[in-house]
């Protein structure tokens, strides 16, 4: 059967190309894996043994390292992880030997609004079922780890306001005089639930816990996942899990993971969500998934673990970084690359001439609703005027001394003027630029751009970091709100003034690099401003101390680390096939 993305939806294409899909064991035969480094999960899903792959190849040169990133996103989404496939497919089409490192979807967009990270058309990753509903279970075992942590905290609070000194020594415990108006985690669950936000716990009598004012994030914002993304190896896991700060004593020490004798045990959920996931994509290249996704409100990266992987057993490996280049790729430059040591040889730029009318002065899109009607109609001027946060971003990535390519991500819409108006931009800021079209050609369509990669791959780079960690706190956080987000300064509120003072006293803290929680939709901190704005500040309200994973966290503006389900959630539109037991309807 011919598989035609413009008659065939995401999830019927997936469904026809699942079926002449390799085994893991040939991707493994492929790849040059042995017997015992393949973890199989049935036919067409393994872990790899991480430790074993990079025992044998350590002397082997990596590959080539390629991150995707993008423009400022808009509710008509940019098809980053799509390209990142394409490309994949489009390197594999040239002979290269290539494997993906990507993110694990999470649940909340899945089954909400945005739907699976799977890609699209002709440029998907498979099984797409098993991606999209928990894959090996890497999430359900961070929620696990990460609300154990939460049941310890409690149960200790607990304990400890029903027993004296005495009692508790009998029972082998220390008095933790834990502040219950000082608890920094909550609880996780991997869906969008605004209604479990801000809750209240230990209703009942004493036997049911302490009384408390609660929270619950979405699970890929837990610092589990944070240490599972930077992570070089289990022992480094283990040291990691021991210092998450769960919460803060009366004389405001901090009381970490270790502090409440569960660390070991959160570890122990974590041994096989260690190993990296290995799928395909629908032209049977191997993509290695692991570490999750939302880099507005975490580090939103795969596994530092995955890119090592990848790297020797690949020629190429292409890695994404999630949202755009002011938090996406800034999160990979400046935490991902200063904690694993790599430094990427290309970084993609992608771009759709629909984004860049939105950006232009297009009217915004509204998520669920139908694309406004001047989407589908020429307007140079819009796209001239969007290519001001094409050319912001790829500043961005030229700030860090490595050479960008733009893809443009070509949709059936777009015309050839067009398109021809932001190469010509393109060209004269000095930047590649390749047209795809991956989503309707798949790996075929991909050709100029694997082709552009390739070529920037072959060029020198001067890789260099956008802040030294010696620096003060603020003056980091500065740096990337004015040198990245194009901010005129930032505004502190009382609690992150507070955070940030106790930070620059503690010298472990203080050298910790800065992992900003901010709006995916705008390059300041307000989502309604499209293009690059002008004339602001951004507003710092908290700071998160991650101690485990070794961030600091800044919150700017309004952002909630528990999204929200829309009116129109996916899930309405996902069902079983019960001849099968096929999904149908995931997107």
């Amino acid at each position: 059967m011919k598989l035609d993305p413009t008659k065939m939806k995401d999830w019927e294409i997936a469904a026809e190309a699942e079926k002449h899909m390799k085994t893991v064991y040939q991707l493994a035969e492929e790849l040059g894996l042995e017997k015992e480094e393949l973890l199989p999960y049935g036919h067409y899903v393994a872990k790899i043994d991480y430790k074993k792959v990079l025992e044998r190849l350590k002397d082997r040169p990596n590959g080539k390292y390629i991150d995707v990133t993008a423009i400022t996103p808009t509710p008509l989404g940019e098809g980053k992880s799509t390209t990142a496939i394409g490309l994949i497919e489009g390197l594999g089409k040239r002979g290269q030997k290539v494997i993906g490192a990507l993110r694990q979807p999470s649940g909340g967009p899945t089954m909400n609004i945005k739907g699976s990270a799977a890609g699209g058309g002709l440029a998907q990753i498979i099984p797409l079922d098993k991606f999209s509903l928990g894959l090996t279970g890497d999430i359900n075992a961070i929620m696990n780890a990460h609300n154990l942590a939460m049941v310890a905290l409690t149960a200790r609070m607990q304990h400890e306001a029903n027993y004296d000194d005495e009692t508790l020594a009998k029972r082998g415990l220390r008095r933790l005089n834990i502040d219950p108006k000082r608890v920094e985690m909550g609880w996780v669950l991997d869906f969008c639930a605004q209604a479990l936000r801000h809750i209240v716990i230990g209703l009942g009598g004493k036997k049911d816990g302490y009384p408390m004012e609660s929270k619950f994030w979405i699970a890929v914002a837990s610092e589990v996942m944070a240490i599972l993304a930077v992570a070089r190896d289990l022992k480094d896991f283990r040291e990691r899990i021991g210092k998450i700060v769960v919460a803060f004593d009366k004389y405001g020490n901090p009381i970490t993971t270790e502090d409440l004798e569960v660390a070991g045990a959160m570890c122990a959920w974590m041994v096989d969500a260690i190993n990296p996931n290995m799928i395909q994509t629908i032209e049977g290249q191997p993509v290695l998934i692991h570490a999750g996704p939302f880099a507005n409100i975490a580090i939103g990266q795969s596994s530092i673990i995955a890119d090592y992987v990848g790297l020797k057993l690949a020629d190429y490996n292409v890695t994404e970084s999630g949202f755009a280049a002011d938090i996406g790729y800034e999160k990979f430059w400046n935490i991902k690359c200063r904690l694993s040591g790599l430094t990427p040889d290309c970084v993609v730029v992608v771009a759709t001439i629909r984004a860049l009318k939105c950006h232009g002065g297009a009217p915004i899109p509204l998520p669920g609703r139908p694309i406004p009607k001047e989407y589908f109609e020429e307007n140079l001027e819009w796209v001239e005027k969007g290519c001001e946060n094409l050319m912001h971003c790829v500043n961005i990535v030229k700030k860090s001394g490595v050479t960008p390519v733009v893809c443009i991500n070509a949709f059936y819409t777009d015309t050839k003027a067009e398109i021809e108006l932001v190469k010509k931009i393109c060209e004269e800021h000095g930047v590649r630029a390749a047209v795809s079209e991956h989503w309707l050609k798949g790996g075929e369509g991909a050709l100029e751009l694997a082709d552009a990669v390739m070529d920037a791959c072959n060029e020198p780079s001067e890789f260099r970091f956008l802040y030294d960690l010696d620096e003060p706190v603020k003056s980091r956080i500065e740096k990337i709100a004015k040198e990245v987000y194009g901010a005129d300064g930032v505004i502190y509120l009382p609690d992150a003034e507070a955070k940030i003072k106790l930070i620059e006293a503690d010298e472990e803290l203080r050298r910790m690099p800065i992992c900003m929680v901010k709006t995916h939709l705008s390059l300041s901190d307000n989502p309604a401003l499209k293009g690059v704005p002008k004339g602001w500040q951004l507003r710092v309200r908290d700071v998160l101390i991650y101690r485990g994973s070794g961030f600091i966290v800044p919150v700017a503006g309004d952002i909630s680390l528990m999204p929200g389900t829309g009116s129109d959630p996916a899930y309405r539109r996902i069902d079983v096939d019960t001849e099968t037991g096929k999904v149908k309807g995931l997107f």
